[in-house]
């Protein structure tokens, strides 16, 4: 018998298949760009599509307060808040009616206690704040390594924010759009539009040990803003990571050293690479807040040329001994 896809097509003319064969290449051709643009895993060099550019996030600076809190204890709730008043206080950073983006890390698949991930009780604290602030709405976002869904739920970050109040924005493959980062090895790039829909941005960082740049905190996790083929930004890493501290300007950066992940980063897995650190430090001067939590890493400053590189360029100051520094216990 034969099989009902053994089928003949019909003849047609050689008018009739040039026509097609036309038509054919020209849905192909607009597909290639359109997959080009918006698709990609490579950075977008030229397109008649709008470039965006990102705003300044920052808030007025004001040397009546600390510029670093670090506090220590084991309530990460009460940690974040004495972290944020000893700096001014939420409403310093969050007005009534401001759509607020959180940038934790949520990269991998992983559970709170491998610490791969920001924990999720001090996501939950921002958020909190936040909505105590009056913000009109608070977005948690991130671009992850591993399937997005997955990272959100096992991390514990998704329940979290949800009881919150937050809301959970997954950057999908249409969520992207060109933004020129105006760096050195980051020029235009597809980047979550979420980071241009929002009045101010509050960074989330988890401190962990990597593989190649030896360590990501603050200014490494805004790699979670980015779309394309990520990897390829590992051949000039330290670079990259500065030109990200230098294109994204965060309202806030509250770091989480609660559980540090000390060695096989970034992804971990294992618990006995994690040390209870119990430490949450806040700020805005994100290379003085990554300054300091090399010291969970055993690290120094020289050791890391990204953090010199954003220095020299005005980013921030690496001596954080220099500043004025709250540190307690709650």
């Amino acid at each position: 018998m034969p099989s009902k896809n053994n089928k003949k097509e019909p003849d047609i003319s050689r008018r009739q298949f040039l026509l097609k064969t036309a038509v054919t290449c020209g849905l192909a051709g607009t597909a290639g760009v359109w997959g080009y643009v918006f698709y990609s895993k490579e950075p977008v060099r030229r397109s008649d599509r709008r470039i965006f550019t990102f705003k300044d996030f920052r808030i007025e600076e004001k040397k009546v307060y600390p510029e670093l809190a670090v506090v220590h204890g084991r309530d990460a709730e009460k940690m974040v808040r004495t972290a944020i008043e000893k700096i001014g206080g939420i409403s310093r950073f969050v007005s009534p009616g401001d759509k607020v983006l959180l940038k934790p890390n949520v990269a991998w698949d992983r559970q709170p206690e491998q610490a791969a991930n920001t924990n999720p009780a001090v996501v939950a604290a921002v958020v909190n704040l936040c909505l105590e602030a009056r913000a009109a709405e608070v977005w948690v976002t991130d671009v992850p390594v591993n399937d997005p869904y997955r990272c959100f739920a096992r991390s514990g970050i998704e329940d979290a924010v949800k009881r919150a109040g937050g809301k959970i924005r997954v950057t999908t493959e249409t969520d992207f759009v060109l933004t020129d980062l105006k760096g050195e090895a980051l020029k235009v790039w597809p980047v979550s539009v979420f980071y241009h829909q929002a009045d101010k941005l509050i960074n989330l960082p988890v401190v962990k040990h990597h593989s190649l740049s030896k360590c990501t905190m603050a200014m490494k996790n805004l790699y979670g803003s980015l779309g394309g083929q990520r990897n390829r930004l590992h051949q000039d890493i330290n670079t990259s990571i500065a030109d990200l501290a230098c294109a994204i300007r965060p309202t806030l950066t509250v770091m989480d050293a609660t559980r540090v992940l000390k060695r096989n980063g970034p992804t971990g897995g294992n618990l006995s690479d994690v040390s209870i650190e119990n430490t949450v430090i806040a700020g805005v001067d994100m290379v003085a807040i990554e300054s300091y939590g090399l010291r969970f890493l055993d690290l120094k400053v020289e050791d890391i040329p990204f953090i010199l590189m954003a220095e020299k360029r005005g980013m921030g100051i690496s001596d954080w001994k220099s500043l004025n520094i709250a540190e307690m216990n709650v």
